[in-house]
């Protein structure tokens, strides 16, 4: 990255936040991806590691000295109060289209050009209305995503990264949640088809929830990975897609609305999740999400005090026959289920280890294998010894593997 990105040319309340990145682009599924690089380290960064986050001057200066690294990003989390707003495909020679003109006007603050040319990114402060982060060419994010910063403000001077709060509701309710009945393009609409409506379930924590849990858990790094973007490990994109919807069918209970409302926040998302690929007209990814609620034998329960954390205190008259009955009771109710947990936890902690051992077991029998391949170098001594040789032994038990 070149040195032109100073703190001249960003809004200065983005610049007391430590939580700055570097990103670079790889190729995912031949489409290039925009992905997030730690500053200390070099490695992946994560949205929701603040360890792998730093200041915008010691990721300037990382992205001034690398040569990959292509520029910087600024993390959204739950601890500051902004919002950003993606725009794309809505920049060209001949200008941009009425609805990306009317969002900028309507939103009146902080704008700048996107890295690629096409778009435009907003930064505001405020608050999301509840419902999709996402549809056609918009994007609204407030937590666990990042955004790429270059500086180029649309406006001279630049706008205020100022509260937005009533105006966000207003572009979400029009450009993301839409009218449903009128637009055929949402590509937000939860799967609701005939083949999933026999077992609609309903989760009873919020997204953020979802994923603090998700990303704790024994296989927290699998997690982090798939929900990066990474694929690596997988023999294709579609076996990723299925392997984060199966963690999601778990930590949601099977509600394919959430499930689809976090795979979209996810740096798998690709265009392919919503074209129709089924002759009963489903879309690629509601058979995906139909299909792992399916293949998934057992789901979280939350203990009651997760469960309470998306719902608002309610007072109540306790029923005297249920406080009667002890099994009953919130506390073993709560008791119980972070027993589930623990024992859902034990059983992914034994066969995780148990694939350690078999892999560990199969590299040893191939690199035994490798060896005794390369052909026996036996010492006079060697010969002599009533002891078998590797290459006996391993022969012995395998073949040469050689065509005689």
């Amino acid at each position: 990255m070149s040195e032109e990105l100073t703190t001249d040319d960003l809004p200065a309340t983005l610049l007391d936040y430590d939580q700055w990145v570097c990103w670079q682009t790889e190729e995912r599924d031949d489409k290039q991806t925009k992905i997030p690089i730690d500053p200390t380290s070099g490695r992946y960064a994560s949205t929701t590691d603040s360890t792998t986050w730093t200041t915008f001057e010691k990721a300037r200066r990382y992205a001034v000295d690398t040569d990959d690294i292509e520029g910087l990003g600024f993390v959204f989390t739950d601890n500051d109060p902004f919002v950003g707003v993606d725009l794309d495909n809505c920049r060209d020679d001949s200008g941009s289209p009425k609805w990306a003109t009317d969002i900028i006007e309507q939103l009146d603050a902080y704008t700048e050009i996107s890295p690629s040319g096409t778009g435009y990114h907003l930064i505001v402060t405020g608050k999301l209305p509840s419902g999709p982060n996402r549809r056609d060419d918009v994007e609204c994010y407030e937590t666990a995503r990042y955004f790429t910063v270059t500086g180029n403000s649309v406006h001279d001077p630049p706008r205020p990264v100022a509260e937005r709060t009533a105006e966000l509701a207003a572009v979400h309710a029009e450009y993301v949640a839409g009218d449903e009945s009128k637009n055929e393009r949402d590509v937000s609409k939860p799967p609701q088809r005939a083949s999933m409506q026999a077992t609609v379930r309903t989760s009873t924590l919020d997204d953020e929830t979802i994923i603090e849990k998700a990303w704790a858990a024994s296989n927290g790094s699998k997690f982090e990975r798939l929900w990066n973007g990474s694929t690596s490990g997988y023999d294709s994109h579609s076996e990723a897609d299925m392997a984060l919807c199966f963690m999601l069918a778990f930590w949601t209970g099977g509600d394919v609305a959430q499930m689809d409302r976090l795979f979209r926040q996810s740096g798998l998302l690709r265009g392919k999740w919503d074209e129709v690929h089924f002759a009963d007209g489903s879309t690629y990814g509601e058979k995906t999400l139909e299909r792992a609620v399916a293949r998934v034998d057992e789901f979280y329960e939350p203990p009651a005090q997760d469960a309470q954390r998306t719902e608002s205190a309610k007072p109540s008259t306790p029923d005297p026959a249920v406080a009667a009955d002890r099994k009953h009771t919130p506390q073993v109710q709560a008791l119980g289920s972070e027993q589930h947990e623990r024992r859902l936890m034990d059983i992914i902690d034994r066969l995780e280890a148990r694939v350690d051992e078999l892999e560990a077991e199969n590299n040893a029998l191939r690199d035994a294998l490798d060896e005794a391949r390369e052909g026996p170098q036996e010492t006079s001594e060697e010969k002599q010894s009533e002891t078998p040789s590797l290459w006996t032994r391993v022969t012995a038990r395998f073949g040469s593997g050689r065509d005689d």
